[in-house]
């Protein structure tokens, strides 16, 4: 097996996905590692989750920086020491400079509660059931300097049913995220999925037909 690819994750709250993430890694044929944890909150739960794996956990307080690109600077210097090769978004709640962003091309992914481009931004469940669609759903998609506007390297659809609140639309699609995003990482660091001059290239293994952009692929 080719050696796995490093992989840093992002967050700043209690960090569910990062859990995903990290138990997915735990299989010895997942072709990611989980270097790192960085949080830009020190009170994330998901710091007690990445100690308990085992993993490096830093956190910054933007407060102690200027502005947003000198924060960055000293995340990257931190990717940097674990050797990063990729990074995953799990929550992360601050946005980020393009300086950093152009510098992760194609390797730096961000799972968002929504079949993007539909819902970029806040309060999704909240705007989802205002216009009162049918299916929703969850999006992994590659990082580019506009928000929520980088392809998506996988998606699942989740319906929208009676009834619903926010929290309990939120609930069924944070599942939805639990499942995808080990498969994107998965994808991403095998090379099934690449970003290529601001295109999504899908190849399967021999034999095999090309990775799906709905996970589980949709029927029909």
């Amino acid at each position: 097996m080719t050696a796995k690819k490093r992989t840093a994750i992002l967050i700043s709250g209690r960090g569910s996905n990062m859990r995903a993430l990290i138990e997915a890694a735990g299989a010895s044929d997942y072709p990611a590692e989980i270097v790192g944890v960085f949080s830009s909150r020190a009170d994330a739960p998901g710091l007690q989750t990445a100690a308990e794996a085992g993993l490096p956990a830093e956190t910054l307080a933007p407060a102690d920086y200027p502005d947003r690109p000198a924060y960055d600077a000293a995340v990257q210097e931190i990717l940097e020491g674990w050797r990063a090769e990729l990074v995953c978004l799990a929550g992360y709640m601050r946005l980020l400079s393009d300086r950093f962003v152009v510098g992760w091309p194609g390797r730096i992914v961000n799972v968002h509660p929504s079949l993007l481009p539909a819902f970029k931004g806040l309060n999704v469940h909240q705007r989802v059931l205002e216009a009162c669609v049918p299916i929703t759903g969850a999006t992994v998609h590659f990082v580019t300097p506009e928000l929520d506007a980088g392809p998506p390297l996988i998606q699942a659809a989740v319906p929208v049913l009676a009834g619903d609140t926010p929290d309990t639309l939120a609930a069924r699609v944070l599942a939805a995220e639990h499942r995808i995003y080990p498969k994107a990482l998965e994808w991403l660091a095998s090379g099934t999925v690449r970003l290529e001059g601001g295109r999504v290239v899908r190849d399967g293994a021999a034999g095999t037909p090309p990775a799906p952009l709905f996970w589980p692929p949709l029927e029909g």
